[in-house]
Parts: C-alpha cells; structure tokens; sequence
C-alpha cells in the first residue's frame, strides 16, 4: 500500500496541496483525476519524492524518506508527463534505462518484451528523437515497465506511478496502455495514475480520487466519484453523465472499443 498522511505543498508562497490524505491499494488502478490546476501532478511528484513536501509518504508502510534510492527504484517506476533525453539514444537503449545496471545484460529479454507490450518490438534499432510524440511515450512506459516486469516480487508488490500516460496517444493505443494498467494490477502490482479523460478512467479505475484546488474532494469507486454533483463542483461547469449530445453531433462509445488481443505479452512474462 502507499499512503499519504496530510500532505501540503507550497511553491513560492502559494499552497498547491493542502493537506491530501489517502491510501493507494496493490491489486488496483488508481486514478488521479480533476481540472487543470487541482494539483494532480504535484500530488504524484509528492507520492515519488520529486518535490519538498510537509507530512508523510509511506511505501508498505515505510517512510519513503528513510528508503535509499536503489530501494525505492526497485520497488516503483515513474513516468513523468514529458521525458527529454539530450543525446541520440536508439529506443532499445532507452528502455534498457529502466533495467537495474548489475543486472541488464542478463535481462535483455525484458527489454524487449516491455518494448512488445507497448506496440514497438520493431522499433527497438531505431533512434528515440525519430519517433512522433505518441511513440515516445510509449518506449518511455516500456522503460518504467521494464524496471518493475514482474509486479509481485518476495511477496511484495511492485507500482507504477503514471502521470497522464496516454495523453499522446489516439484511441487505440490508449486502450493498450490502459489494458496494460489493468493487467499489472490484476497481477498483484499498484498503479497510480493521474489522468484527464474521465470516461477511461470510468473503464479502467477501481478507485478514483478527485482534486479541486489542492484537496482531495471524493475518494471512492468511479461510480460514486463520477457523479454530476461532483463533476460540476470540480470542474466549475455543468456536467452529467450518461446523456447523448444534440442531434448531428458525433458520439464516440470508447466503452464500446474492444482492444487488440494476444497479440503481447503481459507484465511479467518474457
């Protein structure tokens, strides 16, 4: 489990969270969600110890302060919302990043494997700074993948902590990526994941926590959270759910989508 105890941050004076309490469960998908400027990447920044915070981060209940960096990298991988990389690395080479160093050269096949997950075996010779946008993001999930492959290890489950994962992505690779959440968690891993559409997160999530102005406003499934009352406090508009759009406006059913199967292997199989 990771776990928050009254979590406040401040940049300059102004306070980005304000006292954010809440446990993440092994066995889940988590989704962060909530309008620009709630404070959803802060508070994962938090959770992964990239920025200063006030209160308390535990990981399995250990004070992720008191965790040296090898410990914490071995037992969650990070994805950022943008990742720069200043030389020209093929993508091979950046997903084996994600490999722990003493041990990389006997893992190669995980790279590779991380690399099928996502769509991109064939890409792994080409260089990283020659992919489009969507297919960046997705070598850099192959990396965080291949740094935590097996989500349960000694007993322990391992995390993903995911900041606007599919963000660049069209629909069907971000119903990949989302299959890729569920599945490691269903495997016994974490996932935190702060995300923007609600209607993914709605499909995907077993818990939902949403933000506004720094606090954590609900905490519960998507079916208590993504209610109307909640929506539109949250995000300052009026919103329902489940209501079709004028006439000659197109619809799109993403619950309806059914992505590509068997045609990668699952975390943890090489």
């Amino acid at each position: 489990m990771i776990e928050t105890k009254n979590i406040f941050v401040s940049f300059g004076g102004t306070k980005i969270l304000e006292g954010v309490s809440f446990q993440a469960r092994a066995g889940q998908v988590t989704a962060i969600v909530g309008p620009n400027g709630s404070g959803k990447t802060t508070l994962l920044r938090a959770v992964t110890g990239d920025v200063p915070y006030d209160g308390v981060v535990s990981l399995e209940g250990v004070d992720i302060k008191k965790m040296p960096a090898w410990q914490l990298a071995s037992r969650r991988a990070v994805l950022p919302q943008a990742s720069t990389l200043a030389f020209p690395f093929t993508v091979i080479e950046v997903v084996r990043m994600g490999l722990q160093r003493s041990t990389s050269s006997g893992f190669e096949p995980i790279a590779m494997a991380a690399l099928g997950r996502v769509g991109l075996a064939t890409h792994a010779d080409r260089f990283f700074q020659d992919l489009s946008g969507g297919e960046q993001q997705r070598v850099q999930l192959a990396r965080v993948l291949s740094q935590v492959w097996q989500p349960v290890v000694d007993g322990k489950p391992r995390w993903l902590l995911l900041d606007e994962p599919v963000s660049s992505l069209d629909i069907g690779h971000q119903l990949q990526v989302m299959e890729i959440m569920r599945d490691f968690a269903q495997a016994g891993g974490g996932v935190i994941a702060v995300m923007h559409d609600l209607n993914l997160t709605a499909m995907y999530a077993d818990r939902v926590m949403m933000m506004s102005g720094g606090a954590l406003i609900a905490n519960d499934t998507p079916m208590r959270v993504l209610t109307d009352e909640t929506l539109s406090f949250a995000y300052q508009c009026h919103l329902q759910t489940n209501v079709l759009p004028a006439v000659g406006v197109p619809f799109i059913l993403p619950h309806m989508a059914q992505p590509e199967l068997a045609i990668r292997p699952k975390c943890g199989a090489v």
